[in-house]
């Protein structure tokens, strides 16, 4: 493998490079991003019962906007409360943003590094291919084989970046459309807070139970 790499060219470093940071921000993103972490579905329910037990202090609220991106914008729409139902909103929209903004982090650059790197493989192939015909230029036609092994060659970059590049966009395109799942269910337990709050209707807070497991039939009985 590594001699593969090598016969590649120079410009496999660089294709070597974005594939080291593109594995490295698809772990982190995927650590990051997890669903327990990002909206923990029993949070909004422990929120309610601070509420109702008076226990909904600055400390609770400091503990909640610590907790996850949820946490934050759920603080966010507490602290300001008792300012009426808009400004609650517009300080939840604010903290809304902030908090899908730094959930995107890393993907442009996962997404330019997706764009670039086949660009960076038919780089390499065109100069390695110049090179290619420049040796047979100087070496004549005698050797038709010094001409295909340095196509050959030439190719290994384009393969390269192909490889780099075709995960990297599906890893993108995965966490985005991730991203947005989560702001919609972070956008729901929202509105449940203020609807909570401002006491305009009754809402479920419990996060929704699993469906249980069917009973499996009893083996019948065989008469001897």
């Amino acid at each position: 493998m590594w001699e593969l790499i090598k016969s590649g060219g120079w410009l496999m470093l660089p294709i070597l490079l974005a594939s080291t940071l593109a594995l490295a921000i698809c772990l982190e993103r995927a650590w990051t991003l997890r669903t327990s972490r990002v909206a923990p579905p029993d949070l909004l329910a422990r929120v309610w019962q601070w509420i109702k037990s008076n226990q909904l202090d600055a400390a609770k609220l400091k503990e909640l906007r610590e907790s996850s991106p949820l946490g934050e914008i759920l603080a966010a729409g507490l602290l300001n409360s008792k300012h009426g139902r808009e400004i609650m909103k517009e300080s939840i929209e604010e903290a809304a943003s902030h908090v899908i903004h730094g959930l995107e982090r890393y993907l442009s650059l996962l997404g330019t590094i997706a764009v670039i790197s086949p660009l960076l493989g038919l780089l390499g192939t065109v100069v390695g291919i110049i090179e290619a015909f420049m040796a047979v230029t100087a070496t004549g036609l005698n050797d038709p084989a010094l001409l295909a092994g340095g196509i050959s060659k030439a190719l290994i970059t384009t393969a390269g970046g192909l490889v780099v590049a075709i995960p990297a966009m599906v890893m993108h395109r995965y966490f985005t459309r991730h991203i947005t799942s989560v702001a919609v269910e972070m956008e729901q337990q929202a509105i449940k807070l203020v609807d909570i709050v401002h006491g305009d209707r009754e809402v479920d807070v419990e996060p929704a139970a699993k469906p249980a497991a069917k009973p499996k039939p009893k083996p019948r009985e065989t008469t001897a």
